[in-house]
């Protein structure tokens, strides 16, 4: 019986198998408004060190048991208004411990509109369908003769007995234990299946599939399940979930029918109907409801999990960047960002075909790399990406020091027509929106990709499909996690990228940008105080994931919470020497002894975090980058040959395998099947959004775009490790990068008299 706060979170750590006190300091924490990101980073102590996703699954299990006790107070009410909520009836609900058994439990009390059974208590035979259920006696058709009546419309024993038997029917259907008994019926054996409307073949092409399919609903995917009633919600395809009828009616009557003879018969026969008519409709619906959920879990578990990976993409870092958004007859854009990811300049140059403009393409690009000290070339993976990426590699004089790196453009036309776009560049056209976002994607993946609507970037599985509060709710949770995981920079940071920060919201990241504007860059993160509507508390969740790397705080620059700068400077006190002295000089870390500063409330997981900090402060989690090049001989699909060995991105993962971009404008699949020498449930198992992989090509329909590839093979991994090149920028190859450049300029001129 859970009816009191205490002990729900007694059920979720019970439920989470999780430490009593640990769930419930996080409850609390969580009650107060503190995030997740907050609660994990900077209130270890208090949690037992629970991570971020210990504390989102007491987040939600919190937050469904809240719900349940709130719908069985409703209940509990309901039934006790009517007058008849009786001790029994009161333990039975205070005992059900899911929403399925409490609606059970509820459902015939429940207001409903008029039914079979409805009308026959109208007419007075409810005492012949009790006299039907107790099984007491076999004088049925002579208690039946008692409810003949011409004024309640009963004109014959077999009227009697058939509205005797819509009451049963209705009661059976209703009853809790039968309920759960047929409800475990579906999910145990269960079979769903899928048919083709009749006409709707030709249409419904894409659900060919489907057309004649049934499997076990235990067993059957959540995508193949979403392309099932996807093609049901186009009207292409009939979707079924059934039992054997004859199981289920006799698992019913086992469990009502305890005698033989005319009560037996009667019954037999109201079960069979209520069955049909009632319960199997109902638990279809529940189980079609039930496994929509599951599949939408998975599907939104897959996008959340492709979207981190995303997200987390390894970054250039601040380089001034050379962007460029391909195209044939309209041009390529080109534009100059600098290290900031500032506009500079902006021009069209025309390589292809028509126009085929090479040698003023090439003065172009090369111009604005000399004229901007610019450090790599950006360009979209879109429309001629791969005709784009040859010409730049063709420009003979082209410094070798300058990276030449193929981006994605997801989600990048979004961003160029969207508010946020407009807003930055109102005088821009979306060409010109669409190559700067390219080149900060690939200086920065995260600052980048947190202004587009994660939907919207195509690494999920049939998103327009599932629950979308649910959906924005989970994508939202991974931004967040990842903004906070990597830290953002005060004073350079998007209003967008700020909102995602710790306890900050749209609003209060509008207000941070504009003091900015208004007053210039943050001295000190204690400055943020001034920002309207920035309280203590606010202050308290967000400070310690904002960095600011020139602050006059040398602390302000890492991760350690400005609640704790105190510790910081009693450790250098100690050690008679200055901040800045332990953050840069290891040998003095050596001498802190972390178990002299723990306290009450500061314990050693949170002195390690300071001492991690000293020593790399604000360091990025994500991965160094590394340089990627797709097979120089491979430009289109129709270049492609069965048994074709080839690099490759990961650009999407599915349950059912991997799809590969491997330069040819069409991505290829790999199976699940096909991705390992052994057999795996789940690829993300074997590979990840990002990742850079060989595949081997096993099939290739160039009319229907269709690419079939193979990660199986030994050596894989080694393979897979060879692909990148880790890029570092020295002084001296900047310099040697300028002036190549400028001896580039000069023999493109010499080159061609110009």
């Amino acid at each position: 019986m859970i009816n009191s706060e205490k002990k729900i979170i007694n059920a979720v750590a019970l439920i989470l198998n999780l430490n009593l006190n640990d769930v419930t300091a996080t409850v609390q924490l969580l009650d107060e408004g503190a995030t997740v990101p907050f609660i994990a980073r900077y209130r270890k102590e208090a949690t037992g060190n629970l991570d971020e996703v210990a504390i989102i699954n007491i987040k939600n299990e919190i937050e469904r048991i809240r719900q349940l006790e709130q719908r069985r107070e409703s209940i509990l009410k309901s039934i006790e208004g009517q007058g008849k909520l009786t001790p029994e009836l009161a333990n039975l609900l205070y005992d059900a411990d899911t929403l399925s058994k409490l609606e059970d439990l509820y459902l015939p009390y429940k207001p409903k509109r008029r039914t079979k059974a409805t009308v026959a208590r109208e007419k007075g035979l409810a005492p012949l369908a009790e006299f039907i259920l107790e099984q007491k006696s076999d004088l049925v058709f002579e208690e039946a003769e008692k409810f003949i009546s011409e004024e309640k419309e009963v004109k014959s024993v077999l009227e009697a007995l058939q509205g005797a038997r819509d009451i049963v029917a209705e009661i059976i259907s209703e009853d809790a234990i039968v309920r759960e008994t047929i409800r475990e019926q579906f999910k145990k054996t269960a079979i769903v299946k899928s048919r083709v409307i009749k006409g709707k073949e030709e249409v419904g092409e894409k659900f060919e599939d489907y057309f004649e399919w049934e499997e076990k609903l235990n067993t059957c995917p959540s995508h193949r399940m979403l392309a099932m009633r996807r093609g049901e919600k186009e009207d292409v395809l009939i979707l079924d979930i059934c039992i054997d009828e004859q199981e289920a009616l006799l698992l019913i009557e086992r469990k009502i029918i305890k005698s033989r003879g005319e009560c037996a018969t009667q019954l037999k026969l109201a079960i069979e109907d209520g069955y049909k008519r009632l319960l199997q409709p109902s638990i279809e619906a529940e189980m079609r409801l039930f496994t929509k959920q599951l599949a939408d879990e998975k599907a939104i578990t897959v996008f959340a999990d492709n979207l981190r990976e995303l997200l987390l993409a390894s970054p250039l870092g601040q380089k001034a960047i050379l962007a460029i958004d391909p195209g044939f007859r309209t041009g390529c854009k080109v534009v100059a960002l600098n290290r900031e990811g500032k506009l500079l300049e902006e021009a069209v140059i025309y390589p292809h075909e028509p126009q085929r403009k090479t040698i003023e393409a090439e003065m172009i690009v090369l111009a604005f790399l000399q004229k901007h000290n610019l450090e790599a070339i950006a360009i979209g993976n879109g429309t001629a990406s791969r005709e784009t990426e040859q010409f730049v590699r063709a420009i003979d004089v082209l410094p070798k020091s300058i990276p030449v790196i193929v981006v994605s453009e997801a989600g990048a036309s979004v961003y160029s027509a969207s508010d946020v776009a407009r807003e930055e560049f109102p005088d821009k056209d979306v060409t010109v929106r669409g190559a700067v976002s390219i080149g900060r994607r690939l200086a920065d993946p995260l600052a980048e990709l947190v202004k587009i609507d994660p939907k919207s970037i195509g690494v999920g599985q049939y998103q327009h499909d599932v629950d979308q509060n649910l959906l924005k709710s989970k994508l939202d949770e991974v931004v967040s996690s990842c903004v906070n995981a990597v830290g953002v920079e005060l004073n350079t940071a998007s209003k967008e990228l700020l909102s995602y920060v710790s306890g900050i919201g749209p609003s209060l990241a509008l207000n941070i940008v504009n003091f900015r504007n208004q007053n210039g860059a943050f001295q000190t993160r204690q400055d943020l105080l001034n920002v309207p509507r920035m309280g203590e508390k606010v202050f308290e969740q967000c400070a310690g994931f904002l960095r600011l790397r020139k602050s006059i705080n040398p602390l302000d620059a890492s991760a350690v919470h400005p609640e704790s700068y105190h510790i910081v400077q009693k450790m250098a006190s100690d050690l008679n020497c200055g901040v800045e002295d332990l953050m840069t000089e290891k040998e003095l870390r050596k001498k802190i002894v972390l178990t002299d500063y723990v306290t009450e409330t500061v314990g050693l997981p949170t002195l390690k975090d300071i001492l991690n900090e000293l020593e790399k402060p604000g360091r990025d989690p994500r991965k160094s980058f590394e340089v990627f090049s797709f097979d120089e001989n491979v430009h289109e699909i129709s270049d492609l040959r069965e048994g074709m060995r080839l690099p490759g991105i990961v650009t999407n993962v599915t349950n059912f395998g991997a799809f590969i971009d491997v330069g040819v404008h069409q991505d290829g699949l790999v199976h699940i099947s096909q991705l390992s020498d052994t057999f795996i449930d789940d690829p993300n198992k074997i590979v990840k959004v990002g990742q850079k992989v060989w595949v081997n090509v096993t099939e290739v329909d160039v009319k229907r775009k269709r690419i079939g590839l193979s990660m199986k093979g030994e050596g894989q991994a080694k393979q897979q490790n060879s692909l990148g090149e880790n890029i570092k920028f020295t002084s001296k190859e900047k310099k040697a990068g300028h002036s190549d450049m400028q001896s580039a300029l000069a023999a493109l001129k010499g080159k061609f008299g110009k």
